[in-house]
């Protein structure tokens, strides 16, 4: 079972736990158009490691680029992506390979989109506004 935390408990136990990390699974093409968490005020960054491709096909190297990131299996791991699917996803794997502590950050970044179709209104890191920026 992958424990969740809201973008705001994700927030609070990276601010206070030295060893916990944000790795934000979404595409660069995401990161460049959206944004992405901004930790420089907590003295972090933010780890990026896609999941996948922009056209959905599986980066089968994940597990080993999060090592080759300094991941290590003492890190609290906070996986983040858009709505929470392939955090979720993610955090899944990183058990299988061994990380003990593996959470998903529920809602994602941008979180579901509201009756216009528009995200970042309804729930998720932007709708919590927290730091962010954009590439």
């Amino acid at each position: 079972m992958i424990d969740e935390k809201t973008p705001k408990e994700t927030w609070e136990n990276l601010k206070n736990d030295g060893n916990a990390v944000l790795i934000d699974v979404r595409t660069p093409e995401e990161w460049a158009q959206v944004g992405y968490p901004e930790l420089a005020s907590i003295g972090k960054q933010v780890v990026k490691v896609s999941l996948q491709t922009i056209q959905g096909e599986r980066n089968r190297d994940f597990v080993s680029q999060l090592q080759e990131a300094g991941i290590t299996p003492k890190h609290s791991l906070y996986f983040i992506c858009r709505s929470g699917k392939r955090s979720m996803m993610s955090a899944q794997l990183a058990q299988q390979a061994g990380f003990a502590t593996v959470i998903n950050v529920k809602d994602g970044f941008e979180g579901p989109s509201d009756i216009d179709g528009k995200t970042g209104k309804i729930a998720g890191w932007l709708a919590e506004q927290l730091p962010y920026t954009r590439l």
